[in-house]
């Protein structure tokens, strides 16, 4: 019960208070394949263009040695590089593994996506959001149309709209998940990430930090231009930056090469049942939310079409310091995994670039092998 009334008081706290250095390195060995080339002139450029301080970038395709590259700093007072290794914090991409947890929950029998929120969690969203957990779904909640707002720091919370009508991206709705499977295991939702994903899949560099919200070595620096409410401010480093209120809905660390492993299992459909994934992947549309353009968005993963009518899936997060994207196609076979160490590059524009570097056709046809 400790830790439900935790989560409660973050909740609360949510809705009411929120949610180019140096020349760039060169690219790795392997650099031997179609479009690496073309994929480290995009990441120089994001650097010199956006403003970096550093990227990264890991490419996968098949089952072939992966192809990493990187620009700009990992740390902006040493000038050290940015390399493989590192840790950095992926944001909104956590919400693609509190949904696999839920969804294993679901295969165990231990609930279904057609579960109210009141059934677990009663009278939280009716205190602290002004809906009924009655008509909210945990469906509802991982594809964000539930009606309950985001929280956005420095800002009051908006009125909850019905459920089921339209998407509303928020983070509201994956820490009431995190709070639900909490409830139905009785254990953290740190410990069953571990549990039921990184440690099956050795993901050594994953994990949802606890109270401390350290970062293993080695780790980027992390840098942003905004204070906790938002505001722009100067570059100032935030790489122990309490984030704990992103927790289920985009406080987790991880790697490039983990979230490789991560993605392809996940795309691969090796981590859940075949119903369940394609629950997963049943998307609802995104379309005037406001949100990211060309996408529809599933159970914690979205599609993305991109210009040349490619359409990738998996996810990205943005968090205070911390800009990273996670793509492949839809059987995880060729796949795409980048992290800027900064917050005021024109992510959506960089990663687009990259995307569509590697995926795209260099002239009308079909896409990239």
């Amino acid at each position: 019960m400790l830790m439900f009334r935790v989560h409660v008081g973050l909740l609360a706290a949510l809705t009411v208070a929120g949610s180019a250095m140096t020349a760039p390195a060169a690219a790795s060995a392997a650099d031997h394949g179609r479009g690496h080339a073309e994929i480290q002139r995009a990441l120089e450029r994001a650097v010199t263009d956006g403003g970096g301080p550093g990227i990264v970038a890991e490419l996968r395709n098949g089952h072939g040695k992966p192809w990493f590259g990187t620009a700009g700093v990992a740390d902006m007072t040493t000038g050290r590089k940015r390399r493989p290794g590192e840790h950095f914090r992926i944001g909104s991409f956590t919400k693609a593994f509190t949904a696999t947890v839920i969804l294993h929950l679901v295969a165990e029998g231990r609930l279904t996506l057609d579960d109210t929120v009141a059934r677990w969690l009663p009278g939280v969203v009716e205190e602290h959001l002004g809906a009924d957990g009655t008509k909210i779904t945990i469906r509802q909640l991982l594809n964000h149309t539930s009606g309950l707002p985001d929280a956005v720091l420095g800002q009051e919370t908006p009125r909850p709209e019905e459920p089921g009508k339209r998407f509303i991206y928020s983070k509201v709705n994956y820490n009431l998940a995190g709070m639900i499977v909490e409830r139905a295991t009785g254990s953290t939702l740190a410990q069953e990430i571990e549990r039921r994903i990184a440690r099956p899949l050795r993901l050594t560099g994953t994990y949802l930090p606890g109270a401390d919200n350290t970062m293993r070595d080695p780790h980027a620096r992390h840098y942003s231009k905004f204070d906790r409410a938002g505001r722009p401010t100067e570059i100032h480093d935030v790489t122990n930056a309490d984030l704990s209120w992103a927790w289920a809905a985009g406080g987790m660390v991880s790697t490039t090469s983990d979230l490789q492993r991560f993605l392809r299992a996940l795309l691969g459909g090796r981590l859940l049942p075949p119903a369940l994934q394609r629950e997963m992947f049943t998307t609802v549309s995104t379309e005037g939310s406001g949100w990211v353009p060309n996408t529809r968005y599933g159970l914690g993963v979205y599609s993305q079409k991109l210009s040349c009518g490619v359409t990738l899936w998996g996810g990205g997060g943005f968090i205070q310091g911390s800009t990273t994207y996670a793509m492949g196609n839809r059987h995880g076979t060729d796949t795409l995994v980048s992290n800027i160490n900064g917050d005021w590059n024109d992510f959506l524009k960089t990663f687009s670039l990259l995307l569509e570097t590697r995926f795209c056709p260099r002239s009308s046809g079909h896409p990239a092998s």
